[in-house]
Protein backbone atom coordinates (compact mmCIF):
# COMPACT_ATOMS: atom_id res chain seq x y z
CA UNK A 1 0.00 0.00 0.00
CA UNK A 2 1.13 3.43 -0.79
CA UNK A 3 0.63 6.18 1.72
CA UNK A 4 0.51 9.78 0.68
CA UNK A 5 1.65 12.27 3.24
CA UNK A 6 0.71 15.94 3.23
CA UNK A 7 2.89 18.93 3.92
CA UNK A 8 1.30 21.89 5.61
CA UNK A 9 2.61 25.17 4.17
CA UNK A 10 2.29 28.11 6.54
CA UNK A 11 2.81 31.55 5.08
CA UNK A 12 2.62 34.87 6.85
CA UNK A 13 0.85 36.51 3.90
CA UNK A 14 -1.78 33.82 3.39
CA UNK A 15 -5.23 33.96 4.99
CA UNK A 16 -5.64 31.83 8.13
CA UNK A 17 -7.89 29.16 6.56
CA UNK A 18 -7.17 27.74 3.11
CA UNK A 19 -7.99 24.02 3.07
CA UNK A 20 -7.29 23.39 -0.65
CA UNK A 21 -3.97 25.21 -0.89
CA UNK A 22 -2.64 24.62 2.63
CA UNK A 23 -2.17 20.85 2.29
CA UNK A 24 -0.41 19.46 -0.76
CA UNK A 25 0.56 15.87 -1.49
CA UNK A 26 4.25 15.06 -1.38
CA UNK A 27 5.99 12.74 -3.75
CA UNK A 28 8.12 10.01 -2.10
CA UNK A 29 11.39 11.68 -3.22
CA UNK A 30 10.35 14.97 -1.71
CA UNK A 31 9.65 13.36 1.66
CA UNK A 32 13.22 12.21 1.97
CA UNK A 33 14.87 15.44 0.93
CA UNK A 34 13.88 18.06 3.49
CA UNK A 35 15.53 20.89 1.60
CA UNK A 36 13.49 20.26 -1.52
CA UNK A 37 10.27 20.90 0.36
CA UNK A 38 11.12 24.55 0.91
CA UNK A 39 12.52 24.97 -2.57
CA UNK A 40 9.43 23.69 -4.39
CA UNK A 41 6.40 24.50 -2.27
CA UNK A 42 7.04 27.70 -0.31
CA UNK A 43 8.11 29.93 -3.23
CA UNK A 44 5.15 28.72 -5.28
CA UNK A 45 2.70 29.58 -2.49
CA UNK A 46 4.41 32.92 -1.82
CA UNK A 47 4.19 33.73 -5.52
CA UNK A 48 0.42 33.08 -5.48
CA UNK A 49 -0.08 35.24 -2.39
CA UNK A 50 1.87 38.19 -3.82
CA UNK A 51 -0.10 38.03 -7.07
CA UNK A 52 -3.32 38.29 -5.09
CA UNK A 53 -2.04 41.32 -3.19
CA UNK A 54 -1.11 43.09 -6.42
CA UNK A 55 -4.57 42.60 -7.92
CA UNK A 56 -6.17 43.81 -4.68
CA UNK A 57 -4.04 46.97 -4.74
CA UNK A 58 -4.88 47.53 -8.40
CA UNK A 59 -8.62 47.25 -7.69
CA UNK A 60 -8.27 49.58 -4.70
CA UNK A 61 -6.45 52.22 -6.77
CA UNK A 62 -9.04 51.96 -9.56
CA UNK A 63 -11.85 52.33 -7.02
CA UNK A 64 -10.31 55.51 -5.57
CA UNK A 65 -9.76 56.88 -9.08
CA UNK A 66 -13.40 56.21 -9.98
CA UNK A 67 -14.63 57.84 -6.76
CA UNK A 68 -12.48 60.91 -7.45
CA UNK A 69 -13.87 61.45 -10.95
CA UNK A 70 -17.49 60.66 -10.04
CA UNK A 71 -17.86 62.38 -6.66
CA UNK A 72 -14.98 64.63 -5.60
CA UNK A 73 -14.17 66.45 -8.84
CA UNK A 74 -17.77 67.55 -9.67
CA UNK A 75 -18.22 68.74 -6.07
CA UNK A 76 -15.08 70.87 -6.33
CA UNK A 77 -16.37 72.34 -9.62
CA UNK A 78 -19.75 73.27 -8.07
CA UNK A 79 -18.02 74.82 -5.06
CA UNK A 80 -15.73 76.89 -7.32
CA UNK A 81 -18.73 78.18 -9.34
CA UNK A 82 -20.61 79.13 -6.15
CA UNK A 83 -17.54 80.95 -4.83
CA UNK A 84 -17.23 82.95 -8.08
CA UNK A 85 -20.93 83.83 -7.98
CA UNK A 86 -20.72 85.00 -4.36
CA UNK A 87 -17.61 87.09 -5.06
CA UNK A 88 -19.29 88.83 -8.01
CA UNK A 89 -22.27 90.13 -5.98
CA UNK A 90 -22.87 93.86 -6.15
CA UNK A 91 -25.54 96.43 -5.23
CA UNK A 92 -28.74 96.03 -7.21
CA UNK A 93 -28.45 92.28 -7.81
CA UNK A 94 -31.63 90.29 -7.16
CA UNK A 95 -30.75 87.09 -5.30
CA UNK A 96 -32.24 84.08 -3.52
CA UNK A 97 -30.77 82.80 -0.25
CA UNK A 98 -30.39 79.14 0.69
CA UNK A 99 -33.49 79.55 2.87
CA UNK A 100 -35.56 80.75 -0.10
CA UNK A 101 -35.65 84.45 0.85
CA UNK A 102 -35.73 86.77 -2.19
CA UNK A 103 -34.09 90.17 -1.97
CA UNK A 104 -32.01 92.87 -3.59
CA UNK A 105 -28.38 93.46 -2.61
CA UNK A 106 -27.89 96.88 -1.01
CA UNK A 107 -24.34 96.52 0.27
CA UNK A 108 -21.74 93.77 -0.21
CA UNK A 109 -18.89 93.66 2.31
CA UNK A 110 -16.05 91.13 2.52
CA UNK A 111 -18.08 88.36 4.17
CA UNK A 112 -21.52 89.96 4.80
CA UNK A 113 -24.19 90.96 2.28
CA UNK A 114 -27.01 93.38 3.20
CA UNK A 115 -30.30 92.62 1.44
CA UNK A 116 -33.46 94.63 1.06
CA UNK A 117 -36.34 92.17 1.29
CA UNK A 118 -39.14 94.77 1.42
CA UNK A 119 -39.22 98.58 1.22
CA UNK A 120 -37.12 99.91 4.12
CA UNK A 121 -36.48 96.37 5.50
CA UNK A 122 -32.84 95.34 5.35
CA UNK A 123 -31.26 92.12 6.62
CA UNK A 124 -27.67 90.91 6.74
CA UNK A 125 -26.56 87.51 5.44
CA UNK A 126 -23.22 85.74 5.21
CA UNK A 127 -21.99 85.42 1.61
CA UNK A 128 -22.17 81.58 1.62
CA UNK A 129 -25.92 81.88 2.38
CA UNK A 130 -26.55 83.24 -1.13
CA UNK A 131 -27.82 80.37 -3.29
CA UNK A 132 -28.18 82.05 -6.69
CA UNK A 133 -28.46 85.34 -8.53
CA UNK A 134 -31.82 85.89 -10.23
CA UNK A 135 -30.90 89.13 -12.08
CA UNK A 136 -27.66 91.07 -12.17
CA UNK A 137 -27.84 94.85 -11.62
CA UNK A 138 -26.66 95.81 -15.10
CA UNK A 139 -28.72 93.26 -16.99
CA UNK A 140 -31.95 94.35 -18.60
CA UNK A 141 -34.93 92.08 -18.44
CA UNK A 142 -36.16 91.45 -21.96
CA UNK A 143 -39.86 91.99 -22.48
CA UNK A 144 -41.70 89.20 -24.25
CA UNK A 145 -42.69 89.87 -27.86
CA UNK A 146 -46.46 90.19 -27.96
CA UNK A 147 -48.21 90.49 -31.27
CA UNK A 148 -50.89 93.16 -31.33
CA UNK A 149 -54.37 91.69 -31.27
CA UNK A 150 -56.79 92.64 -34.02
CA UNK A 151 -59.80 94.43 -32.60
CA UNK A 152 -61.94 93.40 -35.57
CA UNK A 153 -61.94 89.68 -34.84
CA UNK A 154 -64.55 88.79 -32.28
CA UNK A 155 -65.00 85.22 -31.24
CA UNK A 156 -68.49 84.16 -30.24
CA UNK A 157 -68.45 82.07 -27.13
CA UNK A 158 -70.80 79.11 -27.14
CA UNK A 159 -73.54 79.17 -24.58
CA UNK A 160 -73.31 76.83 -21.67
CA UNK A 161 -75.63 73.81 -21.96
CA UNK A 162 -76.83 74.52 -18.43
CA UNK A 163 -78.11 77.93 -19.45
CA UNK A 164 -79.77 76.48 -22.54
CA UNK A 165 -81.56 73.82 -20.48
CA UNK A 166 -82.83 76.39 -18.00
CA UNK A 167 -84.08 78.56 -20.81
CA UNK A 168 -85.84 75.62 -22.45
CA UNK A 169 -87.55 74.60 -19.17
CA UNK A 170 -88.96 78.07 -18.61
CA UNK A 171 -90.68 78.08 -22.03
Amino acid sequence: MCRIRYLKVDLLDSPPFQPESAYRPLAPATRRAGGLRKAFFVPQAAEQASGGNFSFLLILVLLFGFMYFVMIRPQQKRRREAQEMQNSLGPGDEIVTIGGLHGTVVLADADVVTLEIAPDVQVRFARPAIARVVHKAGDTIPEPDVEPADDETVVDEPQSPVVENRANKQD
